[in-house]
């Protein structure tokens, strides 16, 4: 499935949206049940390095947690990538760094089923 380069805006525009409103539904919205993250921030914040969260269940205690922690947390979208079933962001985060997400979607539902977070300077 192509993902369009509006879709993937659209979808770029409302998941920073949603984590600068603090909305922990809102951000939820965008990932399958079966979604799976892995993040360098996972394995530090979870104590576990896979780094690996596993199911919209886990995604949401995860989520909370990083809320809950950086009660400053603010993105701002530099660039949006879009290819076959997948999207990347990258955004500077509250800490003045840049990351980049690598989101795979589902092709039935458009979800995010699968991340890959990754982080620079």
């Amino acid at each position: 499935m192509a993902v369009t380069e509006q879709e993937a805006r659209a979808l770029a525009r409302e998941w920073i949206e949603a984590w600068n409103a603090h909305d922990l539904e809102r951000i939820l919205a965008h990932y399958a049940e079966d979604a799976v993250l892995t993040s360098p921030v996972a394995a530090e914040r979870l104590g576990d390095p896979s780094g690996v969260v596993r199911g919209k269940a886990a995604l949401r205690d995860y989520f909370a947690l990083g809320l809950r922690v950086f009660p400053g947390l603010r993105f701002e979208l530099r660039d949006v990538m879009w290819g076959l079933g997948s999207v990347v962001l990258y955004y500077r985060n509250h800490r003045g760094t840049m990351t980049g997400e690598y989101m795979e979607l589902s092709p039935q539902t458009g979800l995010v089923t699968r991340v890959v977070a990754t982080y620079g300077g």
